[in-house]
């Protein structure tokens, strides 16, 4: 009997993954990134979808007057539910804290440097103490410009938008004695050795931002072959951190445009959280550094509950203690409705 060679099996082409993103080049250097490892880890190549946020559209207002919480993330989220992305990347510290329910995180990729820099030409200044008397520092949050002048009350905060590299570019100019930017936006698309180096700030003196430094890859939670690709990008360490954050966040009942900074560390099994809470002139402030084991029982996610009520703990014992007070001036002043929790 004659036996012919059977022609090998081929695996049918998988269609590529449609990837929204913002257009700026950090968002666009992000996506690229998980765009990467899709190619990586499952040898799935993906198509970038530039899509415009509120956001980035509106640059000339502030956050805060612009809707806060989401406006970089809500096109994105809509063009997953209408079926025009497979994938959305965000930089996790914008999403809100309340997330639609049909959307979820297919993969939390692991951390980059979380902090924030003092960015100076040159790097002539090394720290916030050494900038000059009544200094022109650049920056649009309220938390890091609340947490520099509780150190510097003499500094003169000018608002800066615009993406980072325009941001730089406004720096080198002249515009402003430094400015403050996220380690992690710097290093992702090279631009730290353009004005001479960056100086990363101790957690300390300037918490950062929940979620800072984390990218969230999210998909339709119904969408299961798309939850398996992404699966193997997520970092359990990086996931379990920013959900205490966010919890603590979601707990003071603030978001991304109230000074509130909060920085889970993971040390093996154990965590350190860094967490400020102060008002717009940083006048006043609330603050708590603490460590403690990891909850050792349960499974998955149940040892995540148990983690995440430490920080909830942790949330209420600073309100108590003036947080909430400085959290309800604040939202009068900027005219936000709703309260930080009791």
């Amino acid at each position: 009997m004659h036996i012919t060679d059977q022609p090998p099996m081929v695996e049918a082409k998988r269609p590529a993954l449609r990837l929204a993103t913002r257009k700026s080049p950090l968002a666009l250097a992000q996506a690229q990134l998980v765009a990467d490892a899709l190619v990586s880890t499952a040898h799935v190549r993906s198509d970038i979808v530039g899509i415009t946020t509120q956001g980035d559209a509106m640059r000339d207002r502030s956050l805060s007057a612009i809707g806060g919480d989401g406006v970089f993330v809500k096109e994105l989220m809509q063009a997953l539910l209408q079926g025009r992305a497979d994938v959305a990347v965000h930089s996790m510290k914008d999403l809100p804290t309340e997330l639609p329910p049909s959307l979820c995180a297919g993969a939390v990729l692991k951390r980059a440097d979380a902090r924030d820099a003092l960015v100076s030409k040159d790097s002539r200044y090394r720290s916030i103490e050494a900038l000059p008397p009544n200094a022109v520092v650049g920056t649009s949050s309220l938390r890091r410009s609340a947490q520099v002048l509780s150190l510097r009350p003499d500094i003169v905060i000018k608002p800066l938008r615009g993406n980072v590299d325009s941001r730089v570019r406004k720096l080198i100019a002249g515009d402003y004695d430094a400015i403050l930017l996220a380690v992690a936006g710097l290093e992702r698309i090279g631009l730290a050795r353009s004005v001479g180096g960056v100086v990363p700030l101790d957690p300390h003196i300037v918490v950062p931002a929940v979620a800072q430094g984390a990218l969230y890859v999210q998909c339709r939670a119904d969408d299961d072959a798309t939850l398996a690709l992404l699966a193997p990008l997520d970092d359990a360490a990086t996931s379990l951190a920013c959900d205490m954050e966010r919890a603590f966040l979601r707990r003071l009942g603030g978001g991304c445009a109230v000074p509130i900074g909060a920085y889970v560390e993971m040390e093996g099994d154990r965590f350190s959280l860094h967490a400020c809470i102060s008002s717009a002139d940083g006048r006043q402030s609330v603050r708590r550094v603490h460590r403690d084991a990891l909850p050792s029982s349960g499974e998955g996610p149940q040892r995540r509950s148990a983690a995440i009520a430490i920080v909830e703990g942790i949330a209420d014992e600073m309100l108590a203690a003036g947080g909430r007070d400085m959290l309800s001036a604040f939202r009068h002043a900027a005219g936000i409705t709703g309260e930080a929790n009791t």
